[in-house]
């Protein structure tokens, strides 16, 4: 069983993972940010691309809201094209994510999320505390992969460690 805390930490976390990484993404020219590195989502762009659709698709699950519509899955990513533009639109989504998490009860995590799956294209019921730790889950995977994108680059990636996330994030 999730609590209210523990989606409040990750939030944080998310948070803090991004704004890290941004500081690195925003020096690199885009050929390197394009660049096919073999992982599933090609270059660091289409995975952060990836990333932040699912965080808007899952949110809006939870809260309510739009996500960006696609019609095949090889389109987000190119969602943004720069990494300007993904920041702007990152940053945003993560505030949603931390006024969701704050406003979250420990009866607000309870019963199960019906959704119509893109990729199973049908209805799935399953637990909502679940689904919350994927969703965080998710986030923490892509990142990883970007993360030794970076290292691959040449780039210093930032500290990941959730133990080491500063308390005033």
């Amino acid at each position: 069983m999730i609590t209210p805390d523990y989606v409040k930490v990750m939030a944080r976390y998310n948070f803090w993972q991004n704004n890290q990484l941004y500081s690195i993404l925003k020096l690199m020219d885009d050929a390197e940010l394009e660049r096919d590195r073999g992982a599933f989502f090609g270059s660091i762009k289409g995975t952060l691309n990836h990333l932040l659709w699912g965080d808007l698709l899952w949110l809006s699950r939870f809260a309510g809201g739009d996500y960006p519509k696609i019609e095949s899955a090889s389109q987000f990513v190119d969602l943004y094209q720069t990494i300007s533009i993904w920041s702007s639109e990152r940053f945003r989504c993560d505030n949603r994510i931390i006024t969701w998490a704050e406003s979250l009860k420990q009866i607000d995590l309870l019963g199960e999320l019906t959704w119509k799956s893109i990729t199973m294209d049908k209805e799935v019921k399953t637990p909502l505390s679940l689904c919350i730790t994927h969703y965080f889950n998710h986030q923490t995977h892509h990142r990883g992969q970007v993360h030794a994108m970076l290292t691959a680059a040449g780039q210093k990636a930032p500290v990941s460690d959730l133990l080491f996330m500063p308390e005033d994030i």
